[in-house]
């Protein structure tokens, strides 16, 4: 099992993808200008600048794929939303609201990505104040969302310290997407009290500020996730798979732990924390109703390892990525 594992995790595109961008990241990083009111950048959920009190003011964009949009418009515009919203909620912030790109070429598909993106809109309270719209060229959809946390409630997603424990929280409660077998839905299909309940434990934490890193579990799955994490927070990560538990319906369903770590998880996030804080983490977890376990830990050498509690085997160096 642990072969196959690595061999996913070294071949997998969604994977490969969130390490191939790093060289284009440090060089903006290092050619663009610098402001003194930036606290937080590139390698982050949600960008942070300051303002002139407690509070920062977030931000944080991401694009659609065309293929998505051209098969599931509906679907792609309601992803606008959700994508940003949720970097928002992975830092321990607030979405305030949403600017969208929007281009198509005919106008039935174009339709149906706005009607998405109101859905959206509507069910985790954002409204859309700003955008841009190019008509009969390209299919294209962007997102920008704002949000607001205070300052020193900020959750870093570089920021994993050596030895802290890795914690994978999960909304169990959800079904099979109709995009992608490999696509676990806890969203489309609920009721805003319900989605904005579950997010709000990351506020419920980052008040607390007991935790020194967290993502969101974006397409790169569990363990793309996780590698952006120990990558931009220069350590690395010791996972024991056999910690990692699969909702009850895809058990159900045979997924094996194999596919499970390929799917797009919404409603779900990796959080490092020292061990001290891990019961009071899961709790709050827990009362918002999602599941939280303990899956591995940080260790200070840059490498992703995979273990089952009886063997442990290197996947990647990180220096070489």
């Amino acid at each position: 099992m642990l072969d196959k594992i690595a061999e996913y995790i070294r071949t997998n595109r969604n994977i490969i993808e969130k390490t191939e961008i790093s060289p284009f990241v440090q060089s903006i990083k290092g050619n663009s200008y610098k402001s003194p009111r930036i606290f937080s950048d590139i390698g982050q959920d949600s960008a942070a600048i300051k303002n002139n009190n407690d509070m920062l003011t977030l931000i944080t964009t991401d694009r659609i794929k065309t293929s998505y949009i051209e098969k599931f418009p509906l679907g792609a515009g309601f992803s606008s939303i959700l994508v940003g919203v949720d970097d928002i909620y992975a830092c321990g912030g607030k979405p305030l609201a949403v600017s969208i790109i929007i281009s198509f070429k005919e106008k039935t598909l174009g339709q149906k990505m706005i009607d998405g993106i109101c859905k959206g809109s509507k069910l985790f309270k954002v409204p859309i104040v700003r955008g841009h719209t190019n008509l009969k060229e390209f299919n294209e959809l962007s997102s920008t969302v704002i949000g607001e946390i205070k300052k020193d409630e900020y959750i870093s997603a570089t920021n994993a310290q050596d030895k802290d424990e890795i914690i994978l929280a999960v909304d169990f409660s959800g079904k099979v997407g109709r995009a992608s077998k490999l696509h676990w839905d806890t969203v489309t299909y609920k009721s805003s009290e319900d989605v904005l309940n579950k997010r709000k434990s990351m506020n419920e934490i980052a008040k607390l500020k007991i935790v020194n890193s967290a993502k969101d579990i974006s397409n790169g799955g569990i363990f793309g996730t996780i590698l952006q994490l120990i990558n931009y927070s220069k350590v690395g990560a010791n996972i024991s798979v056999d910690k990692i538990e699969i909702p009850l319906l895809l058990r159900k369903s045979n997924y094996t732990l194999e596919t499970y770590i390929q799917m797009y998880l919404t409603t779900s996030y990796i959080l490092t924390a020292q061990q001290e804080y891990r019961e009071e983490i899961i709790k709050i977890f827990n009362n918002h109703g999602l599941t939280a376990t303990v899956i591995g830990e940080i260790v200070s050498k840059n490498v992703l390892k995979i273990n089952d509690g009886k063997e442990e085997i290197k996947v990647l160096d990180l220096k070489n990525h």
